[in-house]
C-alpha cells in the first residue's frame, strides 16, 4: 500500500469519524430541547460543577456543561432501555 492510499484512508476515517460526531452532538442537542421545552431538564452550576436533574431526578455532575448534559442523557435513556427490557422478558 503506497502512502498515497494510506493518506485517503486516514482521511476517510477522520471524516468518517467526525459526521458520526456530528450526528450524536446534534442527537444530544434535539434530546436537550425536547426536554428542555417540556419542563423535564434542569441544571445549576455548584462547587462540585454542573448538576443535571431529569424528570426531578439527579443524574449526573460534571465539570462542564456540555459533559453533565451528555451523561444525564446516557443515563435517562439506559434506564428506559432496562426498563424496557424487564418488560419484552417478563411479558
Amino acid at each position: 500500500m503506497n502512502s498515497a492510499s494510506l493518506n485517503l484512508g486516514f482521511h476517510a476515517a477522520r471524516e468518517n469519524a467526525s459526521k458520526a460526531s456530528n450526528a450524536e452532538d446534534a442527537a444530544l442537542w434535539r434530546w436537550f430541547c425536547e426536554f428542555f421545552e417540556e419542563g423535564r431538564v434542569r441544571w445549576c452550576r455548584s462547587a462540585e460543577g454542573w448538576l443535571v436533574s431529569v424528570d426531578h431526578k439527579h443524574l449526573s455532575t460534571e465539570a462542564t456543561f456540555y459533559d453533565a448534559i451528555r451523561i444525564a442523557r446516557e443515563r435517562s435513556t439506559a434506564g428506559k432501555r432496562r426498563a424496557h427490557s424487564a418488560l419484552t422478558i417478563s411479558g
